[in-house]
């Protein structure tokens, strides 16, 4: 899948998964993020690069911050933006995503905005895409990219050194596509040490996440933590018999004010949302003062432009240009 993300000059061809594409990418990524930010602050107009550019947001699933925040991203920068309606679409006729897509091209979409709950899908529209960006924007567990990019930039905006952190992400793990997109980032950056924390029968194979810490002590995880990530169940994604009551779940998993007190006094708090209240993270400290949830939500408009920037700037391969096709 990373082969697919990159054109024959080694540019970004489509943003799939942060897995694989190297610090220095994620870098340049992440400090274009923050000069757009600063470029459009206080409401002020900034640059639009994409001027006549065509953003389709290609939604299967629901979504609140995440088609906003890339709906927000487009029209400052802006590009014309579409809302792919699914329920009056033809897919509900049984046409074929490659099919959508080879016709949403041909009315000269420049790039498509993805979610949808099987893994690979964007990968999929990547490899028969003719000239069009695919954004990944969450493929079932698999990946999360742009949100593993605004949880780094929200925590670099306090930490500029990852190799002097310890960070700890809580909760349902194995289901979470956040959570992978957060490890690969912070495994980019050279994090100190990363614990990931959650039930038994929540948390990855050892194999998969590499040097990262597994364990079901929270208590322990969060103990010097300088970033504490809390993650949802994923209900959708689970068998309910995986997980006990939501008083039990908090109990032995939920980030409450004491909880909180045995990480670094400075820790900050993130949470990807929505989020739960009472079941993994308490109201005092989802409104506290270490809570960095809201910068969460704010970073996602300028890293979503830049991640729209880096894959429109140059110009787009004509389907007679590509040469796979």
């Amino acid at each position: 899948m990373s082969d697919l993300q990159f054109d024959a000059q080694g540019r970004l061809r489509h943003l799939l998964t942060l897995e694989g594409i190297g610090r220095a990418r994620i870098e340049t990524l992440l400090d274009r993020a923050a000069g757009l930010r600063a470029a459009f602050a206080a409401g002020q107009g900034g640059p639009r690069p994409l001027a006549g550019r065509t953003v389709v947001n290609l939604f299967f699933e629901p979504s609140t911050r995440t088609r906003t925040s890339f709906e927000l991203a487009a029209r400052r920068l802006g590009a014309e933006v579409v809302n792919f309606d699914l329920a009056g679409s033809s897919t509900s006729k049984g046409e074929s995503l490659e099919d959508t897509l080879a016709t949403l091209e041909a009315m000269q979409a420049d790039a498509f905005v993805v979610r949808h709950r099987e893994n690979g899908t964007p990968a999929r529209l990547a490899a028969c895409a003719r000239r069009a960006a695919i954004l990944n924007a969450g493929d079932g567990n698999h990946a999360h990219p742009t949100q593993g990019l605004l949880d780094a930039l929200t925590i670099r905006d306090r930490h500029a050194d990852f190799s002097a952190l310890t960070v700890t992400i809580c909760g349902d793990i194995l289901h979470s596509r956040v959570a992978r997109s957060d490890l690969h980032v912070l495994r980019a950056l050279g994090t100190r040490e990363i614990r990931l924390c959650g039930p038994v029968r929540l948390l990855p194979d050892a194999a998969e996440v590499g040097s990262a810490v597994l364990t079901s002590d929270f208590d322990a995880a969060v103990e010097g933590s300088d970033v504490v990530i809390m993650l949802r169940l994923q209900k959708e994604r689970m068998d309910a018999a995986l997980v006990d009551s939501p008083d039990a779940y908090f109990e032995r998993y939920g980030l409450d004010a004491r909880r909180l007190r045995r990480a670094a006094a400075d820790a900050l708090v993130l949470h990807p949302g929505p989020m739960n209240r009472g079941v993994e993270i308490a109201d005092d400290v989802a409104d506290g003062p270490q809570s960095r949830v809201l910068d969460q939500v704010a970073n996602g408009i300028p890293v979503r432009m830049a991640a729209l920037v880096s894959l429109l700037e140059h110009p787009l391969p004509s389907p007679a240009e590509d040469p796979d096709r």
